[in-house]
């Protein structure tokens, strides 16, 4: 724990640092959804390889986890991209979305990330505002954020893939959660689990802690922008108050 707590003192400070600021005192939690807050990427993983194979797209199941973030339409332009030369359609990116989504909601509910609901509910104990800021506009799971963090998570704090014109990496939707949540950004903290998360939430000036919930290594997650990565949402929620109390 000493060392964490070093971790913390030192990161915060290279954060003001790099970008010039005096202060940092965070009054708002801009948090990931997928992978971050639900386990749900391996079975995202699953439908978006079971989709694109389908259509005739190759990839792997792996690379998917580092399209996490982005927009589902992105992520269908991407590969349509890759795989035929030319940009995806409007109507392939609903129609392809739908099928992504339908097969998705197949698979068995996905877990709370162990670790989340404490880490949230501390926040709220500390009269930190909680923003979602997710890639996803997946009904079947944000649906389920009243019954899973009671009061975490407002309907007008919320951004998703519907509220922005550019997904992760860009710096929109976490500039646009900051705006939600009336903060600067030497004032919030994002909580992320994946490379074009943690690139937005740094482009966007927050201080940004990266959790490796999923198989991606640290280093990517260093290289995206963290200010902080550790091992596990249990971690973070243990060390959560000694972060708050840093500042």
């Amino acid at each position: 724990m000493e060392k964490h707590n070093k971790d913390i003192h030192d990161s915060i400070e290279r954060y003001k640092i790099r970008h010039g600021y005096t202060s940092f005192t965070p009054r708002a939690a801009l948090i990931d959804m997928d992978g971050t807050l639900l386990d749900s990427m391996k079975w995202h993983t699953k439908a978006w390889h079971r989709m694109m194979t389908e259509l005739g797209v190759e990839c792997t199941r792996e690379e998917f986890y580092l399209y996490e973030g982005m927009t589902g339409a992105a992520t269908i332009d991407t590969l349509i991209r890759r795989a035929f030369g030319r940009p995806a359609t409007p109507e392939e990116k609903t129609e392809l979305y739908a099928r992504k989504t339908g097969y998705f909601n197949e698979y068995p509910r996905v877990e709370i990330v162990k670790g989340a609901e404490r880490m949230v509910r501390c926040l709220m104990e500390n009269d930190i505002t909680c923003v979602l800021v997710t890639g996803s506009g997946q009904p079947s799971n944000l649906a389920r954020l009243d019954d899973d963090f009671p009061g975490g998570f407002p309907h007008d704090l919320r951004i998703t893939s519907h509220s922005v014109t550019f997904g992760k990496p860009h710096p929109e939707p976490y500039l646009k959660a900051m705006a939600l949540a009336k903060a600067a950004p030497w004032e919030c903290i994002v909580i992320e689990n994946a490379p074009l998360g943690v690139e937005s939430g740094a482009k966007a000036g927050a201080f940004t802690i990266a959790v490796t919930t999923g198989p991606i290594p640290d280093k990517e997650l260093w290289k995206a922008g963290a200010d902080l990565v550790l091992p596990s949402m249990e971690t973070l929620a243990d060390l959560l108050p000694y972060i708050l109390n840093e500042c």
